[in-house]
């Protein structure tokens, strides 16, 4: 029985996953495919740290990507190490050596999605990435076939595993973000450095994969306007559901007259919207098209074997290809045509602000006297906190553009009365 000879780069929690699943689940996909996938060699950094795994066993391991990319019998190269240097290199070297590469990179995806893709048209070999948005949740190839005859109007998504747990574990036993952040880390949901994931330029990322493809355009990270969770508070978590909210970092592409709009930022969400059950490490999708309507695509959004799952789809799709001689076609993100963004600032949402003020006569009038000065209304105003001399006040906006907030926060803390605007978040 005939071969499909893989290459893979990377060996640490998604490569592990897809060696795992390749031995677990051979006989499966030898059913499927009518050949063996096999796994031909492993690029690591250290070959010497990886000679005992049993899943490595008669699998050549190498650090040399040059051994890898002269194998003429090679079909597929899965690309699992993340980053940009040196993936990037390596994508492009096996595209132009006539391999069709599957990747989990949704940093590389994200700034060169389109240049990749054409430059595996162009060598009549594919590319695929449905494991770099989402873990083992299938979005894009549906996003991009199922929903084709759709005009796409939002995306609305929780695309971020470690900001959902931490925000959960918040909401359910009322930890400060601090202790939530810490007992990510300690659970593996979060990185010692956990920048990329709070303030949200992993989901901006995402985003940024799943509105080119949903938007037929060319969008890239640097097109989406971020905000982390960083300033989030138990306060806000409480009050939020004192009110019927959770919150929750959503990544929201929406698609308005004069062009679509990019934005990652923490929001209240109602309890009834169907992303308010999204909880731990569990990312979903909500997709709006003019035809569908509504749809939710949901599961677990990283780990081992979730996201091998979505990478192995890419590779069984890439083998029927080749075994169909039909390489370089029907491949997502082809379109390199710049729509026009709308603009962020003219957003109208709905606000909650959150402020310290002093515990005087006349301060509701300076605040609401803010407020109209901007045309902005409120629409309702609760004393929370009231200890030695400082006041908690809540309140929530009507419908306000983003520019019209940030101007009101600006006035607000030039009040006399203003302590501290504390927080703004949006109201869904």
């Amino acid at each position: 029985m005939k071969n499909i000879n893989i290459a893979l780069l990377g060996f640490g929690t998604v490569g592990s996953g897809v060696a795992e699943t390749i031995k677990r689940n051979s006989d499966i996909i030898k059913e499927r495919l009518g050949v063996h996938l096999l796994i031909k060699y492993v690029l690591v950094r250290e070959v010497n740290k990886y000679t005992k795994f049993p899943v490595l066993k008669d699998i050549h391991l190498t650090d040399n990507f040059s051994e890898i990319i002269e194998d003429e019998s090679l079909d597929i190269i899965v690309e699992v190490m993340g980053g940009i240097t040196p993936a990037k290199e390596y994508i492009f070297s096996a595209l132009e050596h006539g391999l069709s590469v599957v990747s989990a990179n949704k940093d590389l995806v994200a700034l060169y999605g389109p240049d990749i893709i054409h430059k595996a048209i162009e060598n009549h070999v594919n590319f695929s990435c449905e494991a770099s948005v989402g873990g083992g949740i299938p979005i894009l190839m549906p996003l991009h076939q199922s929903l084709a005859a759709n005009q796409i109007e939002s995306i609305v998504g929780i695309l971020n595993g470690t900001t959902n747990y931490i925000l959960s574990q918040m909401t359910e036993t009322g930890v400060n973000y601090a202790n939530a952040l810490a007992d990510a880390k300690k659970q593996g949901f979060a990185e010692a450095d956990p920048t990329n994931d709070v303030c949200g330029f992993d989901a901006a990322r995402k985003l940024a994969i799943l509105s080119s493809i949903g938007f037929r355009a060319n969008v890239t990270f640097d097109d989406v306007l971020v905000e982390g969770i960083e300033k989030i508070d138990k306060s806000d978590i409480q009050y939020a559901k004192d009110m019927g909210y959770t919150i929750k970092l959503l990544t929201v592409a929406l698609r308005q007259e004069n062009g679509i709009a990019l934005n990652v930022y923490p929001a209240f969400l109602p309890d009834n919207h169907p992303l308010s059950s999204v909880k731990g490490a569990y990312n979903a999708i909500y997709v709006t098209g003019n035809i569908v309507d509504d749809v939710m695509f949901y599961g677990r959004g990283a780990g081992a074997l979730p996201t091998a799952s979505a990478v192995m789809g890419d590779v069984i799709s890439t083998a029927q290809h080749i075994l169909n001689g039909s390489t370089g076609t029907g491949m997502i993100m082809t379109d390199t045509k710049r729509i026009p963004f709308y603009s962020s600032l003219k957003l109208q949402n709905s606000y909650y602000f959150r402020l310290d003020v002093d515990d005087v006569t006349g301060v509701l009038s300076q605040i609401a006297a803010a407020f109209a000065e901007n045309d902005i209304s409120i629409c309702e105003v609760v004393q929370k906190r009231k200890t030695k001399g400082l006041a908690e006040l809540v309140l929530i906006t009507e419908l306000a553009s983003r520019e019209s907030i940030l101007q009101v926060e600006k006035a607000l803390q030039v009040l006399p009365c203003m302590r501290k605007v504390a927080n703004v978040i949006r109201v869904m």
